[in-house]
């Protein structure tokens, strides 16, 4: 009979600093990506497989399970028909969304030249592009459409706050490239320059999507 494969055993910093015990539970490989999949609500392990290229399954069962064991995450099984495992973020783990912001923000310089090797999916635009919606100051649903496919973000406040994806019925649609993405998270690009420069298609009669043009 085959053996699993054992994980090396998570070793801590032993350092009594609330960065470095941060840093016990998040400073893995591929931890806090997970927690950028889950923040869009729960997912199987399939799908968190497809959507994070380079993840060994012997990697993400493990961080998973790592997570579990943090709190930061739980899995639970689907009601029938699904009768589907899925794993989803704790309240804890929710907390992480400002540290992924600031990361996000932080890195956003870097996206300035897209290599060959690199995978890209649309919603992985959401978190950086929160922040920038959140300013507006009116809430609502907002999807936005780029020609990698789309997702919608939730300015109320609600859990999970984006979705992979088409909305049900978002209040405005944004339709733009991933560039004037970029540009928005950077700050290089407002949404109303945006809008008024062609870069960004707004539709919608809502409260929300006369402010994202500017009305």
């Amino acid at each position: 009979m085959s053996r699993l494969r054992r994980m090396p055993r998570r070793r801590s910093y032993d350092q009594y600093c609330a960065a470095a015990r941060a840093l016990d539970d998040v400073g893995d490989r591929w931890t806090l990506l997970i927690v950028r999949e889950l923040l869009a609500g729960p997912r199987r392990y399939t799908d968190l497989h497809a959507d994070l290229p380079g993840v060994s399954t012997d990697v993400l069962a493990s961080r998973l399970k790592d997570m579990e064991s943090a709190e930061l995450a739980t899995r639970r099984k689907l009601p029938p028909p699904a009768a589907a495992y899925v794993y989803e973020l704790t309240a804890r783990g929710r907390g992480l969304l400002p540290v992924l912001t600031a990361l996000a923000e932080w890195g956003a310089p870097a996206l300035a030249e897209r290599r060959p090797t690199d995978a890209v999916r649309a919603h992985w635009f959401a978190v950086p592009l929160l922040p920038v919606l959140d300013g507006l100051g009116c809430d609502g649903v907002v999807e936005v459409r780029l020609d990698e496919g789309s997702f919608h973000v939730r300015l109320s406040g609600a859990v999970p706050v984006y979705g992979d994806g088409p909305a049900a019925d978002p209040d405005a649609r944004l339709a733009l490239d991933a560039e004037t993405c970029r540009a928005l998270s950077v700050g290089a690009l407002t949404v109303g320059d945006g809008v008024r420069d062609g870069r960004i298609e707004v539709s919608g009669d809502g409260k929300l999507a006369k402010v994202l043009r500017g009305e």
